[in-house]
């Protein structure tokens, strides 16, 4: 791809659903930026991710597509379509896999429309791109449509973009409960969006006790609202005093706050992609899902733990009582390892 008058094209990046999968595609995103620096790039994209892309330089416009709301019916639909074919776009690359996401931007008119060949959508796309021949990593999944395209890729590292106020609003939340700039600040993400992918309350629990003994770190247990009982279970099981840090950040205060911590211990979830797009420390705990396929990704200071020798990777059974893979994970491995990390940074 060269850059020409094509450069300045209007561009549509039909996102994905999820907030990891949407800190995915940002290598993506900045390679489509790369290709077209002088043209007008939005993505549509599902609320709940819209803080993962707020404030990239790569985006010109974040179109939400409320389908649960506002988008949910024909009529909602249709308000979409129009909105979209007002914008007057060119190229539509559409990432998520969905037949929908494709017949809204064939319905608005938009001339080029980039996809993988899903859900039987094909006729619906003017360029379709090959699908990979092997089950590839996320983020080459994405990158694979820019590649199909033509564009040549630079970078494959994640982004996310917080401001000096969400360091500062982090800063005062930490002063206020005892934590000072210079203390060494441990955050565990004990959540994770399906119980099977979870290591264990007692785990995080001791894990937390030894890393303040040993470490003589301060430790955050951080997690949305809806880990809040979760994270309440820990803190009555631990010996030491966390600070508790559990819905009482936005997206990009917890960014921060990942971005602040020595060293960050997260199950595969989207707090533990957020901390490797801020660069941190990371140990991420992977048991049911593949480190090969949603693993931290690109340049960054993580480390995988991931001991599954037995069941089929990757796993959905979301029923599954038994979570022998995740159980098989020590407080010693993580202990280990943040050793190597805390030595490491000295």
């Amino acid at each position: 791809m060269t850059k020409s008058a094509g450069s300045e094209k209007r561009i549509l990046i039909v996102n994905v659903n999820w907030i990891g999968d949407v800190i995915f595609s940002t290598p993506f995103i900045r390679a489509v930026r790369g290709a077209y620096p002088d043209g007008y790039i939005a993505c549509l994209l599902h609320p709940r991710c819209v803080d993962i892309l707020k404030g990239s330089p790569r985006i010109d416009e974040i179109i939400i597509y409320d389908e649960e709301g506002k988008h949910k019916g024909i009529i909602g639909k249709l308000m979409l379509v129009s909105y979209l074919r007002k914008s007057r776009f060119d190229i539509a690359f559409i990432l998520h896999r969905s037949f929908t996401k494709a017949l809204l931007t064939f319905l608005a008119g938009i001339k080029e429309r980039v996809g993988y060949p899903t859900k039987k959508r094909g006729l619906l796309l003017t360029r379709t791109i090959d699908l990979p021949e092997e089950e590839a990593h996320k983020v080459e999944y994405f990158l694979g449509l820019a590649r199909g395209f033509g564009i040549k890729m630079r970078e494959n590292s994640y982004e996310f973009f917080v401001q000096d106020a969400d360091r500062e609003s982090v800063k005062k939340f930490l002063k206020e409960r005892g934590i000072a700039d210079n203390d060494r600040l441990i955050v565990l993400c004990p959540g994770g969006n399906w119980g099977p992918k979870r290591w264990s309350k007692k785990n995080f629990a001791g894990l937390a006790d030894m890393l303040a003994g040993g470490l003589n770190a301060k430790i955050v247990l951080s997690g949305a609202k809806k880990d809040a009982v979760l994270v309440e279970d820990i803190r009555l099981i631990m010996k030491s005093i966390p600070v508790i840090l559990c819905g009482l950040t936005t997206l990009k205060e917890l960014g921060a706050l990942l971005e602040r911590a020595n060293l960050v211990v997260a199950n595969d979830s989207g707090p533990m992609h957020l901390a490797v797009a801020m660069k941190s420390n990371v140990i991420a705990l992977f048991g049911p899902t593949s480190p090969g396929l949603t693993g931290p990704y690109g340049k960054g200071n993580y480390r995988v733990i991931f001991k599954n020798e037995e069941c089929d990777v990757p796993c959905y059974d979301v029923s599954c009582s038994d979570n022998r893979c995740m159980k098989a994970i020590t407080v010693e491995d993580v202990f280990k390892e943040a050793e190597k990390f805390i030595v490491d940074s000295l």
